[in-house]
């Protein structure tokens, strides 16, 4: 989730397009705070980690 939300936040700002950008972002921080939950133990999605 993380690597899409940085591919989209490239081609938005390649591109122009403000929707890609703010898809992008919000990618990467769900991305972000799934990782951190998965990393300190808590389980995400019925996962005791997530990758």
């Amino acid at each position: 989730m993380i690597i899409l939300g940085v591919i989209l936040l490239i081609v938005g700002l390649l591109t122009g397009l403000n929707i890609l950008w703010t898809i992008g972002i919000v990618l990467v921080v769900i991305g972000l705070v799934l990782w951190v939950f998965g990393a300190v133990g808590h389980a995400v999605g019925g996962r005791r980690h997530y990758w």
